[in-house]
């Protein structure tokens, strides 16, 4: 069983995900982190996330056997680390280099202790659409652009960390352009996708939502 969920920045597809991983005992895995950790890496390099030649040898250079690992760093949930996700994330052969790991993870999908797993939960821009296509359950998180940058604004003012919303907001609608604009699996929703919209759901609202659909209609 795949589970697939897509959608916009802070729209709380990755705590769904989680949650939907931590109920059905499936293995999860946060692909949007992969794009972080390339944008990281290449940062780490004192380079632009923008140049190709740098993004790819970065993408080019994952271990699938080390990825739980490198995407544990905290550091990979920095605006600055998501910004330059945006950015590598735009360079069709960085696509290419991830898709293979992304699809053997879900076909093949195992827990951080190696042991395997009975399903997957994949959350990030273009699982439903690109990665997985034939995945049996399908949803697009979304979320108003002024809901998500506020979610951003106190998750980070919640951290000690100062933040500007109106900047925030900025990134997000500038995020967006740059991922449902880009040639190589531009962020949309599968044709077969549950359109979850949290603007005026919490976590658990959303949670429930989503099992609910799945109850009806595959189970």
């Amino acid at each position: 069983m795949i589970i697939a969920i897509d959608g916009p920045a802070a729209a709380g597809k990755g705590t769904l995900a989680q949650n939907l991983a931590k109920h059905f005992k499936y293995a999860f895995l946060d692909t949007g982190r992969l794009y972080r950790a390339v944008g990281f890496a290449v940062l780490e390099q004192n380079q632009d996330p923008s140049d190709p030649y740098y993004a790819i040898t970065c993408a080019k250079k994952f271990d699938p056997k080390n990825i739980n690992s490198i995407l544990k760093n905290p550091l990979l949930r920095e605006e600055a680390t998501g910004n330059a996700a945006s950015k590598v994330a735009v360079i069709p052969e960085v696509r290419a280099a991830l898709l293979d790991l992304q699809r053997d993870f879900a076909e093949h999908p195992f827990f951080e202790d190696g042991t395997s797993a009975k399903g997957a939960v994949l959350d990030g821009r273009d699982i439903g659409t690109v990665v997985c296509p034939n995945a049996e359950i399908k949803f697009f998180v979304t979320a108003s652009a002024e809901v998500r940058a506020n979610r951003r604004f106190k998750e980070l003012n919640d951290a000690g960390k100062i933040a500007s919303y109106e900047k925030i907001l900025q990134d997000i609608k500038e995020r967006d352009f740059r991922d449902s604009n880009r040639s190589s699996a531009p962020l949309k929703p599968a044709e077969d996708a549950y359109i979850l919209d949290t603007s005026n759901l919490n976590a658990t609202q959303a949670f429930q939502k989503a099992l609910d659909l799945i109850s009806q209609n595959h189970l």
